[in-house]
């Protein structure tokens, strides 16, 4: 099968690799459809790790995707052969505290698609997966929405953990690429409209415009601070980092109201932020940080399904496998208009 290799810093390759076998009777094989060029893909593409997570080349990544169930083992009752599923990546033990807990997202066993030590990634033309991890969806989503199905999760989640009890709340998200719009769109079909996008990219000010932001906020040209306090007086209830800069934490401080909430997202690329602390003392503001996704792959799927998100919204580009580096170049770089790349197999 052909499968893209990460060789070095901004370089990959094609290659041919065997076929996996299914090893277990809870194991399934799925012949991959659609993958998504992740923000996470993109750090290791350009920088080569993510904080301790570091690849080691040559190295297979991408943990986006949606397939078609070509084999089950015996033991595999919630899918069949010729499925569409919508594949979560994270491969939790079941065994330890954190997942007897009800937290396999944080399992301390956990391997995710496409993590360096952990399981090779899905920019393939086949991978093998527990039967857990794939969620069948055969008329009710396509291949696409399918795909999108894993980042719409991490915006479902991230505003669960949020827990706004006001429809009224007033918002704001740094940052409108694939995370900041889909935790704007699960905002809007919760009801809650009051949202403000802050981001230094007029195409993707303009995305979010589409979408159903508010306002809008260039932090390029507009002073954040003073942009916000015209919008609401009393300042934010809750700001969403998804950008991963410094820049948006420090604003997102001095925006928020006393006993306001910052909901850190975003994946900086030094693995470090630098937190006013006098600012938070004094305002007493919460920190939520988040990991991944914890049991939101169905509501997402519900979310499509029903019309309420239209997560095909953020797809600006489609690629073929054999051109994985020419999409995550324009991906890496901000180019052509770029916000969600998919590569369709």
């Amino acid at each position: 099968m052909r499968k893209i290799v990460l060789t070095g810093i901004q370089k990959m390759e094609l290659v041919d690799s065997n076929i996996p076998e299914i090893k277990s009777d809870k194991e399934v094989k799925i012949k991959l459809s659609t993958i998504g060029v992740c923000g996470s893909d993109i750090h290791y593409y350009s920088e080569g790790k993510i904080g301790s997570q570091v690849v080691q080349y040559p190295f297979p990544v991408g943990h986006e995707c949606s397939g078609v169930i070509e084999e089950v083992g015996e033991g595999v009752t919630n899918v069949k052969v010729g499925d569409l599923v919508v594949v979560d990546p994270s491969v939790h033990c079941g065994e330890c505290d954190q997942c007897l807990a009800g937290r396999p997202h944080t399992c301390r066993n956990n391997k995710f698609l496409g993590c360096p030590g952990q399981l090779e990634g899905c920019l393939a033309d086949y991978i093998v997966m527990p039967h857990f991890t794939c969620f069948p969806v055969s008329g009710k989503l396509n291949k696409v929405q399918a795909a999108l199905i894993e980042p719409l999760t991490i915006g479902v989640y991230t505003v669960k953990l949020a827990q706004l009890q006001n429809i009224n709340s007033s918002v704001g998200i740094f940052g409108a690429g694939p995370i900041g719009l889909s935790i704007l769109m699960k905002l809007l079909a919760d009801g809650i409209t009051n949202v403000g996008m802050i981001e230094p990219l007029e195409y993707r000010l303009k995305k979010a415009n589409e979408i159903g932001a508010k306002y809008l906020v260039n932090p390029e040209t507009e002073d954040v601070e003073k942009k916000i306090a015209e919008q609401e007086a009393l300042l934010l209830d809750v700001v969403f980092e998804a950008s991963g800069e410094q820049e948006a934490v420090t604003n997102a401080i001095n925006i928020l109201k006393p006993g306001g909430k910052l909901v850190l997202v975003g994946i900086p690329p030094d693995a470090q932020y630098v937190f006013d602390m006098d600012q938070m003392r004094r305002k007493e503001l919460t920190i939520i940080n988040v990991r991944r996704q914890n049991h939101c792959v169905e509501e997402a799927i519900d979310l499509v399904v029903s019309g309420k998100i239209d997560v095909e919204k953020m797809v600006t580009h489609t690629f073929s496998l054999e051109e994985s580096s020419v999409a995550f170049d324009i991906v890496a770089g901000y180019k052509d208009g770029a916000i969600k790349a998919m590569i369709d197999l």
